[in-house]
């Protein structure tokens, strides 16, 4: 049966990236890539770079031929998020482009870059206030029409459950929550969702994500397969000898160990990049 064929397929297959690559060796390496049907919560407090995160993956993901990838976005409009992808491409500041302020010798890589993100199979809904049956009839349309391999919302708190925002916020973001899990079901993609982080990180004497920061959470963490929290030092600590680091916390791994894996992140394309791994201690 399906699911024979898939432990067999796992043995043979083992110690590779079995799910959609990320493109980011120490965390494929640690989930084996993004899982068919799994939800993947990365969570962070505003400004932290989780849009950009889940860009990065989403045209990684695109450009290496690895999947069609479907990005919800619920905040920001397309034109902003092809901004930020044309300046991780090309690594010309993301201010610049937004102000037209280009070098010559920048420009013909920007044209290059507009090409070929009009070639790969990146879809861009940015419609606002989507309610949790919104994006699944978008999706399931999506779905059938490009065969989905990844699919990203941005983010979970600014959508609306069945009846609007109701007075039980807590219930309505573990009805979205629910759904989502559903949809990643359905499809049988893997599911990246993002989540805002409560105030409470800002007021420990250690600001690094836990998984009870979770905003409105709901039954977020327990819906999860994955929960993924950025940390960057260099907001709470200028003197910090981790400027340009971003720690992606695995908090919760459904069918994994957590881990820590730092990245490279440039504030001024908003890009992230391979470095090398570090463990989280035990008991995590």
């Amino acid at each position: 049966d399906a699911y024979f064929e898939q432990i067999t397929y796992l043995a043979e297959h083992r110690g590779e990236v079995v799910g959609v690559p990320t493109g980011y060796k120490d965390l494929d390496e640690v989930t084996g890539g993004l899982q068919r049907s799994d939800l993947i919560i990365l969570a962070a407090r505003p400004a932290t770079g989780k849009t950009s995160l889940a860009l990065c993956m989403a045209y990684n993901v695109a450009l290496a031929g690895n999947g069609t990838v479907g990005v919800f976005s619920l905040e920001m409009s397309r034109e902003q998020l092809v901004q930020r992808i044309l300046a991780m491409h090309t690594g010309v500041d993301t201010q610049k482009l937004r102000t037209g302020n280009i070098r010559d010798s920048d420009l013909q890589g920007v044209m290059e870059a507009m090409g070929q993100l009009s070639s790969i199979p990146l879809y861009i809904e940015d419609s606002a206030g989507l309610s949790i049956s919104d994006v699944r009839s978008k999706a399931r349309r999506l779905h059938a029409e490009a065969g989905l391999d990844l699919l990203i919302v941005d983010y979970l708190q600014l959508m609306q459950g069945r009846g609007g925002r109701g007075d039980n916020r807590v219930q309505e973001v573990s009805e979205i929550s629910r759904g989502l899990k559903a949809l990643a079901r359905e499809l049988n993609v893997p599911l990246i969702a993002l989540s805002q982080l409560s105030r409470a990180v800002e007021g420990r004497a250690t600001h690094v994500p836990m998984l009870s920061d979770l905003r409105e959470s709901g039954s977020i963490e327990q819906d999860a397969d994955i929960v993924m929290f950025i940390y960057r030092e260099e907001l709470y600590d200028r003197e910090t000898d981790k400027k340009g680091i971003a720690e992606i916390h695995i908090a919760k791994h459904r069918n994994g160990p957590t881990a820590v894996i730092p990245l490279r992140f440039d504030a001024a394309t908003t890009r992230f990049q391979n470095l090398e791994r570090f463990r989280a201690p035990e008991g995590y």
